[in-house]
């Protein structure tokens, strides 16, 4: 569908049944964002609030909260995506046909410069709605924005960048509607327009853009090929070409519900966050750079579109699956040998992966992983797959399950591990910001598990008398999480305390005499805070287990050995997967705020029947 604004848009969606009006006047402190939480894991519709408490400008939630409603808002736009996406594919020289189809769907590509509605008015940040989503949040924050840049040696649409960031607007240290911060990891296209800008000492301007068709808000996200500006993916999504306006040296999009224009001082930062991000844990106070706000534009019948993020899934969990359907042929073609991959949601996405390739590297005897290390490697360090800290990889000619069954494919991959030979560890290296498991901010390690070959074992469906028998006294409620896998509560102890522990109890085991017997089926252990909570549901245990963990710090196994700089053990797989000191805090909500909007809910309530 091709929209010209955001409020086009909201009257479909409302025609079609997908959306709610909310008329109750409703505070953008916490719960509004508890409403949003809610409904989304409800299954529900879109939300307008057209009274927000404190603000003159009515919100809208949840655009994206269905896989359904993604496809809805974009139509044609994803097939035109995926055509275009294509044209460097072998087959498309095959099929000449499809190209034509693309290149029609490419016709709305080039932007279109023309006069700018967003500058029919001006507004302060503080006149913005100032939603605030976890109780710990430093302040207000933007969660749908469009951030634009161009690169300072060669200035223009075709050397921009249009990136989703988060934005802070009120709170910590920042100049009241003047200064706003920026938080991106160094390793997005802002960050080398921002090199380039410290480079030639000079300021970098930034245009930010909220609300307007929402396939401008997918094309900030989409991971493109290098060299495509995603400003003229937007018009291909969008079915209508991206139009704009330049004031003042800044580019405007001309259909955004809001622009706020600015310079970042590439040598100034401030405190950034708290935030609650979507591992579901606070990301702490770090410097980011600050944007000086030179003006906030916004269009005379503005809407302020957001979402809320916090333990996966949320709602950005569908955008993932719509991305994953238009450029998920694109990796596979990068690199030669994988199949497929995916970035599991429920885990936080960066911190598992999951992936299948070809093993094709057997021309002697016993077959075992080779082909599969080589595209690890190069796995671990494409684009924003490098943030990935575990990495679980299938040989194809296994005929493994789909990637996106996790439960199955943790299942196969568990059936053939050999934990002696199949670990490989990447020590003191960068890590996704948000993760704090690791030795210290955007610094941790990463693990690859490579398996290729035909079962081991069968995985055990429960824990045999023999084995709780002689079981540490300092472990307590052992749990099977999933077959395989055993959960269990240690107190929380210096490492160097947890491996005295695991070096009793293998002795235990060998002095049993039947070690094969006492493991069998069990390859993997976990180490929590709550058992009982881990074996509820896959999600909690993935959750649990790869966002409380760093591999190179967390990772033991029951008789452990380095072999020539190898690290592997001959018994099961332990993860320590407790809270530790250092980690960040995980989200809650405010009880208070959750009873308010469990009364609006009520019969007679304003959010009655929506969840």
């Amino acid at each position: 569908m091709a929209y010209t604004n955001l409020r086009e848009c909201i009257v479909h969606l409302e025609k079609a049944g997908q959306l709610r009006r909310v008329e109750a006047e409703l505070d953008p402190h916490l719960e509004i964002a508890e409403i949003q939480r809610r409904v989304h894991a409800a299954g529900g519709p879109a939300l307008f609030f057209p009274r927000v408490k404190g603000s003159s400008f009515p919100c809208v939630s949840n655009l994206f909260g269905t896989r359904d409603r993604v496809h809805l808002l974009l139509g044609d736009g994803i097939r035109h995506a995926k055509e275009l996406l294509r044209l460097r594919d072998p087959e498309s020289i095959r099929h000449p046909f499809r190209s034509l189809r693309a290149a029609w769907g490419a016709r709305h590509a080039w932007p279109r410069c023309v006069g700018a509605d967003v500058t029919a008015h001006e507004t302060r940040l503080s006149a913005l709605p100032q939603i605030v989503s976890w109780p710990k949040d430093g302040g207000a924050f933007i969660t749908l924005p469009s951030v634009y840049t161009e690169h300072p040696d060669k200035p223009g649409i075709l050397s921009s960048n249009l990136g989703m960031y988060r934005v802070q607007i009120s709170g910590g240290e920042y100049r009241p509607d003047r200064e706003a911060g920026l938080h991106y990891q160094i390793h997005r296209g802002i960050g080398v327009h921002q090199h380039a800008a410290i480079r030639r000492g000079e300021k970098l301007k930034v245009s930010i853009f909220v609300g307007g068709p929402p396939a401008h808000m997918l094309a900030a996200v989409i991971p493109l090929p290098e060299g495509v500006p995603e400003i003229l993916f937007a018009g291909i999504l969008g079915g209508r070409s991206f139009r704009y306006a330049r004031r003042g040296g800044h580019l405007l999009s001309s259909d955004a519900d809001f622009c706020i224009t600015g310079a970042i001082d590439p040598l100034r930062t401030l405190p950034e966050g708290p935030f609650g991000d979507h591992l579901g844990y606070y990301s702490l106070a770090h410097p980011f750079p600050v944007l000086s706000v030179e003006k906030v534009y916004h269009r005379p019948d503005a809407i302020w579109p957001f979402t809320v993020v916090g333990r996966p899934p949320q709602e950005d969990a569908h955008l993932a699956e719509i991305i994953h359907e238009i450029a998920g042929h694109m990796l596979p073609r990068e690199i030669p040998g994988l199949h497929a991959v995916h970035a599991v949601e429920a885990a936080g996405v960066h911190p598992l992966l999951l992936a299948v390739a070809e093993d094709r590297y057997v021309p002697y005897g016993e077959r075992k992983p080779r082909e599969l290390h080589t595209i690890a490697h190069a796995l671990l360090g494409y684009g924003q797959l490098s943030l990935a800290k575990y990495l679980w990889l299938a040989a194809r000619e296994d005929g493994p399950p789909d990637v996106r069954d996790v439960s199955d494919f943790l299942r196969h991959m568990l059936s053939r591990v050999s934990w002696e030979t199949d670990l490989h560890f990447i020590t003191r290296t960068t890590m996704d910001t948000l993760d704090y498991s690791g030795s210290g901010f955007n610094e941790g390690s990463k693990v690859f598990l490579a398996v290729s070959g035909p079962p081991r074992r069968r995985l055990a469906e429960s824990v045999s008398e023999a084995l709780l028998g002689i079981w540490p006294e300092e472990w307590t409620q052992p749990n099977l999480a999933m077959p395989g896998v055993l959960a269990f509560a240690g107190k929380t102890a210096a490492p160097g305390v947890f491996d005295g522990v695991l070096e009793k109890f293998s002795g235990r085991l060998r002095e049993a005499g039947n070690l094969r017997e006492l493991l069998a089926g069990l390859p993997l252990w976990v180490m929590v805070d709550d058992p009982a909570f881990v074996s509820r549901s896959l999600n909690n245990f993935l959750w649990v287990t790869f966002t409380r963990s760093d591999p190179a710090r967390d990772i033991h196994g029951v008789s452990s050995f380095i072999e020539n700089k190898h690290w592997g053990c001959r018994g099961p797989l332990v993860i320590d997967a407790r809270i530790k000191a250092h980690h960040a805090p995980p989200l809650e909500s405010d009880p208070g705020v959750a009873k308010r909007v469990e009364a609006l809910a009520a019969p007679g309530g304003p959010l009655h029947g929506i969840f």
